[in-house]
């Protein structure tokens, strides 16, 4: 049924997401806004983009193709529980009017049983690609972070900004390339499967 592919549409788009940020082939260069606007360098203020790094070095290129694949195996699961359901919801339209109350009774709250139950699955594998992109993410970040910190230091900054968030001004002093260089000299590669499912809440009391 159309709910159904547009249930596994939703996760795909997510899935989409997964990659760290996308940067286009403009933003590549530093703070293009910034450039714009031109300016004197300011002393000791440097900047960074973090999604930026993400999108630029080997090991987030990886990571992201990495659960792309991982969602697309799950995707193609769920395709497979879908179809049999499809046929079964199917068959009830088509013969409903022939049956009896009881029986419609019997056999329609059992597929709706069933369709929420697979619209679970759908949920879950959405949680569980967002606790893996984030976990991903936390890696990367805490492998990048000693980098960023060496090219801080060779740079005498005194200040780093969010390179994303400025609207203007000289991006002479902007890291992001020599961190990327740096991350890729480090590491290139992570290896990971997708998070478990979030234990559900416990309500008792």
């Amino acid at each position: 049924m159309n709910l159904h592919r547009s249930l596994l549409v939703a996760v795909l788009a997510a899935a989409a997401g997964l990659s760290f940020a996308p940067v286009t082939p403009a933003q590549t260069a530093a703070a293009p806004a910034s450039n714009a606007l031109g300016g004197n360098p300011v002393p000791g203020v440097c900047m960074l983009s973090r999604e930026a790094v993400f999108a630029q070095s080997k090991v987030g290129q990886a990571a992201s193709e990495r659960l792309k694949q991982l969602a697309t195996q799950q995707q193609s699961m769920l395709e497979n529980l879908r179809k049999p359901l499809d046929t079964d919801i199917q068959a009830f339209q088509q013969k409903a009017a022939s049956l009896t109350e009881a029986q419609r009774q019997q056999q329609g709250p059992a597929l709706q049983q069933r369709m929420q139950g697979y619209q679970a699955q759908v949920n879950q594998l959405g949680e569980r690609i967002q606790l893996t992109r984030a976990k991903v993410m936390q890696q990367i970040g805490e492998q990048a972070q000693p980098v960023i910190a060496s090219s801080y230091t060779s740079h005498h900054c005194g200040l780093l900004l969010n390179r994303d968030a400025v609207l203007g001004g000289n991006a002479t002093n902007d890291l992001t390339s020599d961190v990327v260089r740096g991350l890729d000299g480090k590491i290139t590669t992570l290896n990971f499967n997708l998070e478990p499912a979030p234990a559900p809440a416990n309500t008792g009391k």
